[in-house]
């Protein structure tokens, strides 16, 4: 039934002084149809009685001539009548009659009745209207088919119009913008299916002269046959309540996005980011310059201008600075007042402190004047005392409040946040820069200077999450024309590892220069982890972190033969000349530092331009691969990449491998290996016999000869000399003789003794003592290695330079 028909007056005027509110509606030929529980209230009639009788046999008096005209116009009839009650008795009241219009053109009348009361004498039937209009909530009656037809006095006051201009229309029709569509269809799902809603929304009501936070709750108004006969709202203005959430919503979203990562740029635009458009129009964040460098920064000069850097910004507008160039401020600016004091500001841009900054700032006051902003606020990021750098925040939105104490709070809450985050992210820049310094210091910085195996290696840091390893490889030069392949892998990341890295990368040297062997030098190094890991300096360091794996292999370019051990480490693959790839398998020791373990060295004879690739596990590991799939990627890797440059091959091999920045470090070495032939090397065994020096020291002059190496023949004489004469001497048999042409000359002389010689200083009448002392002083450098057979000791030569050389 459509009860849009409109009277001459409202309920509350007709029956501001009715004790008894009866409402009945009869059809177009006078017919009862329904009866409310007022109307049984004031005749006696039941509904079952009531209806289907004649409404005209409810007068007691025939209704005035005046009447019969008005019930035609649309705003109906109202005055003063006799009824007959049911007890027969008359009452006098006050009946109002119009016209209600059926969905299907029927027409039915609406009969409201109330006994008329002296004013003063109320009953509850009276407050009723009176509270309606009178309530502080905005309250509005729509009928079934969504449309006005009475609002309060709160209501009137937000929709900026009366109540007879409101009746009769739809809510978007005296709305039309879209985000009202939600509270109309609110209205009319209500009027169908006699179920309440709830509804919030944004929005700014014609009477309000900003956007305010509704809450609406819509409920159907049924008669006592339960049919609905119109749907009740009422708007709640929570404000300040969404205001204090939005609040909490937008410090959670800041403590969930800024500081995802460790990256000081990243981290001040991820507060841009979330301030805008949340709080703000436009952000900047201005850094100093020892921020973005990770160094501590120094004191800020009090009164004078501030000189920052611009690392984020987020706005559709353009700024004045662009991001990476210095921001400069007078020191009336709120940027400069705000970090000189420590506290956050907030202005509108009509503010006197605002004019007198501008007055200095003409580029800024350009800027100002073109977009016109109402409104800004200037907080430090300051961290554990340390001042960091700045935040504005401005607003231009002109429908939006201009920054008041609340928005101050939130501005402080995100920049206290943020500035954790940021001296997090440069302190972590200073630890990876000084890391990733002390690595690439410790790493191999070209080709050493030897002749057994061509080399290239790579080293990869970690993303700036984890931070710089402790991985790291080497290419030793050894006697003998020999080679020593090292790569290792400390446990952790950051300083603590690069530190530990170094001290192991200066071991791996030291001991490659006593010659031992590989099992022998792992196991010194594992003694050396357990030292390190219970040292004073490391106390900060948990119990058991510091850990490291290790290969070490020798190769020897005149035998073809490599040596290696393995402690914790990924075994190394070889690359055969056919291009065959596998892996050498090792009996893998234990990783270094858990001590008490015995590590094993394996040989392996290798054919010449054979590769060998030695790698840190971050290699196979990376994109989540599991070793054995890691291996089996590497194996592809290595096949495919097999170029004659080593450099191409791993980059090549990297590509393969890394389809992102590693999640850990990743080392890799290539060597191919080369081979000294029998033109390069020549032996001799020697006799037990003290006569047989001259002939010995004979065929090394000869060989020398051969060689075109006749400058190096009277140092060579002296070195076989002193060496073959200390073998026959004081070792013991079997004895041997070899000289190797390589970048330099080398003279080895070795026996089956395990006693090391030692230089002395002979006295003045003594006979011998001297030889070893002229070896060591003619000679380019000498030594002694073990082997399990015996010792070898060693001189080398330098190799005297081609003509050409010599006259340049």
């Amino acid at each position: 039934m459509d009860t849009s028909a409109t009277g001459d007056s409202h309920p509350s005027e007709t029956f501001a002084t009715s004790a008894t509110l009866a409402v009945a509606v009869a059809s177009a030929d006078g017919v009862l149809t329904h009866w409310s529980r007022g109307a049984q209230q004031l005749l006696g009639y039941s509904a079952s009685e009531a209806v289907g009788r004649p409404a005209a046999g409810l007068l007691a008096s025939p209704l005035p001539g005046a009447a019969r005209e008005e019930l035609g116009s649309p705003k109906g009839w109202a005055g003063s009548v006799v009824l007959r009650g049911r007890d027969g008795r008359p009452v006098e009241c006050r009946l109002r009659v119009r016209s209600l219009a059926g969905d299907d053109g029927r027409v039915d009348w609406l009969l409201q009745a109330g006994v008329e009361r002296q004013a003063g004498d109320l009953d509850e039937a009276m407050l009723l209207p009176w509270s309606f209009d009178q309530s502080p909530f905005a309250l509005a009656i729509y009928d079934t088919e969504g449309r006005f037809l009475h609002v309060n006095e709160a209501m009137t006051r937000q929709l900026g119009a009366s109540p007879e201009e409101l009746r009769g229309l739809r809510i978007t029709e005296h709305m039309p913008d879209p985000l009202f569509e939600d509270p109309q269809r609110s209205v009319e799902r209500v009027a169908a299916t006699g179920e309440p809603e709830q509804l919030e929304n944004y929005v700014r009501v014609p009477g309000e002269a900003r956007p305010h936070a509704w809450t609406s709750h819509f409920t159907p108004l049924k008669d006592p046959a339960g049919l609905v006969r119109g749907v009740q709202q009422v708007a709640l203005d929570f404000s300040e309540q969404h205001a204090a959430r939005e609040r909490m919503a937008l410090l959670n979203e800041a403590s969930r996005r800024i500081g995802s990562s460790l990256d000081v740029v990243r981290t001040a635009q991820e507060l841009a980011d979330v301030a805008v458009p949340a709080c703000a129009d436009f952000v900047s964040v201005d850094l100093l310059d020892a921020v973005l460098q990770g160094d501590e920064p120094a004191p800020i000069p009090a009164g004078g201008p501030l000189v920052l850097r611009r690392a984020a910004v987020r706005s559709d507008l353009r700024g004045v600075v662009a991001v990476g160039e210095p921001a400069r401020y007078p020191a009336a600016s709120p940027t400069a007042r705000c970090l000189a004091t420590g506290r956050a500001v907030v202005h509108r841009m009509v503010d006197p402190e605002i004019a007198q900054w501008l007055a200095e700032d003409p580029d800024r006051a350009a800027w100002v004047s073109r977009h016109r902003p109402h409104s800004l606020i200037a907080a430090p990021l300051r961290a554990r005392g340390t001042n960091l750098g700045v935040v504005l925040l401005t607003r231009q939105d002109p429908a939006a409040a201009p920054y008041g104490p609340d928005d101050l709070r939130v501005a402080e809450e995100l920049a206290a946040h943020a500035a954790v985050c940021i001296d997090n992210a440069r302190r972590y820049t200073r630890e990876h820069n000084t890391a990733l310094a002390l690595q690439q210091s410790l790493l191999l910085d070209g080709t050493p200077a030897q002749t057994a195996v061509d080399v290239a290696g790579r080293y990869l840091p970690a993303g700036s999450q984890a931070g710089v390893g402790g991985d790291w490889f080497d290419v030793i030069p050894l006697s003998g024309a020999r080679v020593a392949l090292v790569v290792g892998d400390v446990v952790g990341h950051g300083i603590h590892a690069a530190a530990a890295m170094g001290r192991l990368h200066t071991a791996v040297r030291t001991l490659a220069d006593v010659d031992l062997a590989p099992d022998e030098l792992l196991a010194h190094l594992d003694d050396l982890v357990i030292r390190l890991g219970t040292e004073q300096e490391r106390a900060d360091v948990p119990p058991g972190e510091l850990g490291a794996t290790c290969l070490y292999a020798v190769y020897d370019p005149v035998s073809r033969k490599c040596s290696l051990a393995d402690a914790g480490h990924p075994w190394p693959a070889l690359v055969t000349p056919d291009g065959s790839v596998d892996f050498i398998e090792l009996p893998t020791g234990p990783p270094l530092g858990l001590g008490g373990l015995p590590f094993e060295c394996v040989e392996s004879e290798l054919p010449e331009g054979s590769l060998l690739a030695l790698y840190t596990d971050g290699l196979i590991e990376a994109s989540g691969r599991d070793v054995d799939t890691g291996l089996s990627a590497l194996r592809t890797a290595l096949a495919a990449a097999a170029v004659p440059s080593l450099d191409t091959t791993c980059d090549t091999v990297l590509a393969e491998m890394l389809d992102q920045r590693p999640t850990d470090d990743v080392a890799l070495l290539i060597a191919r290996t080369r081979v000294l032939d029998v033109g390069h090397v020549a032996s001799w065994d020697v006799p037990a016999d003290p006569a047989i020096v001259a002939e010995i020291r004979a065929k090394a002059t000869a060989q020398l000869h051969a060689w075109e190496l006749d400058e190096l023949a009277f140092v060579t004489e002296l070195a076989v000399s002193e060496l073959v004469t200390n073998a026959i001497r004081y070792a013991t048999t079997p004895i041997q003789l070899r000289l190797i042409k390589d970048r330099t000359l080398i003279c080895e002389v070795s026996d089956a003794s395990s006693t090391a010689p030692h230089l002395r200083r002979a006295r003045i009448f003594d006979e011998g003592g001297r030889g070893l002392m002229m070896v060591a002083q003619l000679t380019e450098r000498w030594g002694t290695r073990y082997t399990g057979t015996g010792k070898t000791i060693w001189a080398e030569q330098p190799l005297p330079r081609p003509p050409a050389q010599a006259l340049a």
